[in-house]
């Protein structure tokens, strides 16, 4: 074997990992906030006047320009002008549409609550412009500085990143709101700007290792996006299958996640406000840092459980790491049992157990795809999972039955993606894997679109009494002049006395068990049309298809 005379940033580990975290920065700010409303829906309708059908525009407008083909225009651009450029572009353009959503939800450019719900949308819709092209650039930098080391498994953390990003924004936005939704968002925003400084500092190592890469080897790496390619895809009938498969799965996960909190305070009699006799973990003086830390201390576990024996060559060491690591997780879980035990009865904080779920399984998932395949088998299973979880959330009044259907969700949530976006890859030639991925996003927020909207709209068409009741309600406080605080505070201990009707959730959450059975038979045709085609997709991933 030839070594290599000079050595390039990437070749040391410990640079590849602080890359990782630097670009990782934009997985996690933009995925909190797309996801951190989620925890404010209640505090939003009595503090602004949001209906159910408001918040379901305010969050589907969010994919409107990923609906009309921004991936796959993103794509393009990104082959033309290069991580760097595009990256900063629509870094940019999601941080201003961060910002626009908060000065829209503090009043700062119109004072009306139709005015503010206006700004906040256009914000969102900007902010979801740049929201997946950014994701796209993370990926393509994760393939330029880990390709031939270990790409699969940054690509992994990164997403963990995500899920955090996810799960952090769910549980933390009512602690970081107190009351107050202008707060959470200007939080949020603050989030996105932060992560776009770090990615101007990875910019620094990107310059200097293009300059390494082409001394040392004098060549480009990453397929086009061509539009010619998307004639070549739409007549393959296996990727229309998986991207079909790719729509009706995301579509019964996403847009609940927007809605979970909710349907756990209504439903199930949980919390959305942790009571003031909660034990509280402090840091620097904050509440919500210290819920934070609790987060990310599970994040670490669930990074680690699957990958520290990974790395580890002997099977004694395997099982002494895998004892020691439990032994230390279950001494994390006592000294925060406390705290724990409240969170358990906290919407927000419960319904985030769904992002969590996925940073600890989707690594195992990615290995067990390594090692045994079963891709098509292991998506109809996600997809069965699927459907007992929305069943138990609608149908049934159990709370235990409801705390296994977030898991099993949980669970579905890495099992699809960690089967599905590898099948990708052996379904498309390598020269249209990044149309291939563009068109998939494309259609996926097809559906997002859809049921983030539906999703509202069915509730209020539902519970059209209890819309009624919370406008007659706030109208009766606005005309004694309270400020919307005010007008809040009352609607909250309103709402804990009985005094406000609950929502019912049945027919909304049911509707996305159709999805679930979508997803099962179209997995069970992608089997199928895989077993004719020969792309090897019950195979394991290192395995050469037939």
């Amino acid at each position: 074997m030839t070594e290599k005379i000079k050595q390039t940033l990437k070749d040391s580990p410990l640079m590849r990992w602080f890359i990782m975290i630097l670009v990782s920065g934009l997985t996690f700010s933009t995925y909190w906030f797309q996801d951190f409303f989620s925890g404010l829906k209640p505090l939003m309708e009595s503090q602004m006047g949001i209906t159910s059908t408001d918040y379901g525009t305010l969050i589907g407008l969010t994919t409107i320009a990923n609906v009309f083909g921004m991936i796959i225009v993103g794509g393009i651009i990104l082959d033309k002008w290069g991580i760097r450029i595009t990256g900063v572009v629509f870094g940019a353009i999601a941080a201003i549409g961060s910002a626009l959503t908060a000065l829209g939800a503090a009043g700062v450019l119109a004072s009306t609550p139709s005015g503010k719900l206006t700004v906040m949308i256009i914000g969102r819709i900007l902010f979801g412009t740049g929201l997946e092209v950014t994701c796209v650039v993370v990926l393509r930098a994760l393939v330029k500085w880990f390709k031939g080391y270990e790409m699969a498994l940054a690509m992994a953390i990164s997403m963990g990143f995500g899920r955090l990003g996810s799960a952090l924004g769910t549980a933390l936005s009512p602690d970081i709101a107190n009351g107050n939704v202008p707060t959470a968002v200007y939080f949020a925003a603050t989030l996105i700007g932060v992560s776009l400084i770090m990615y101007l500092v990875y910019l620094m190592f990107d310059v200097k290792i293009d300059k390494q890469l082409e001394a040392e080897t004098g060549s480009s790496e990453d397929e086009q996006f061509k539009f010619s390619d998307l004639v070549k895809l739409v007549t393959d009938k296996t990727f229309i299958l998986i991207a079909l498969l790719c729509v009706a799965f995301y579509s019964a996960v996403f847009p609940f996640m927007q809605y979970a909190p909710d349907l756990l305070v209504n439903k199930f009699g949980f919390s959305y406000n942790l009571p003031a006799s909660t034990p509280q973990v402090s840091l620097f003086g904050s509440a919500a840092l210290g819920n934070a830390m609790i987060f990310i201390g599970l994040f670490i576990f669930g990074v680690a459980f699957p990958l520290v024996p990974t790395n580890i060559k002997n099977k004694t060491g395997k099982i002494i790491s895998i004892l020691g690591l439990f032994i230390l997780f279950l001494g994390f879980l006592y000294i925060f049992k406390d705290t724990l035990a409240v969170w358990v009865t906290n919407g927000p904080k419960v319904a985030s157990l769904i992002p969590m779920a996925t940073i600890f399984f989707t690594p195992i998932f990615g290995s067990i795809m390594d090692k045994k395949g079963k891709a098509a088998s292991l998506m109809i299973l996600g997809a069965l999972l699927l459907i007992f979880a929305h069943i138990s959330l609608s149908l049934f009044q159990s709370v235990g039955l409801g705390y296994l259907g977030l898991i099993c969700l949980g669970v579905a949530f890495s099992l699809v993606p960690a089967a599905m976006w590898p099948s990708v890859a052996k379904i498309v030639p390598k020269h249209r894997l990044g149309t291939a991925y563009a068109a998939m996003f494309t259609v996926q927020n097809w559906g997002l679109l859809a049921f983030f909207w539906g999703i509202g709209k069915v509730l209020d068409m539902t519970n059209s009494t209890v819309v009624s009741k919370l406008q007659e309600i706030r109208s009766g406080l606005e005309t004694q002049g309270l400020s919307n605080e005010v007008i809040s505070q009352k609607m909250q201990e309103m709402r804990v006395l009985g005094e406000i009707p609950q929502y019912n959730y049945t027919i909304p959450i049911f509707m996305l068990v159709v999805l679930g059975i979508i997803s099962i038979f179209l997995a069970f045709m992608l089997k199928k049309s895989d077993a004719k085609q020969g792309y090897g997709l019950e195979l394991a991933t290192n395995a050469e298809s037939k």
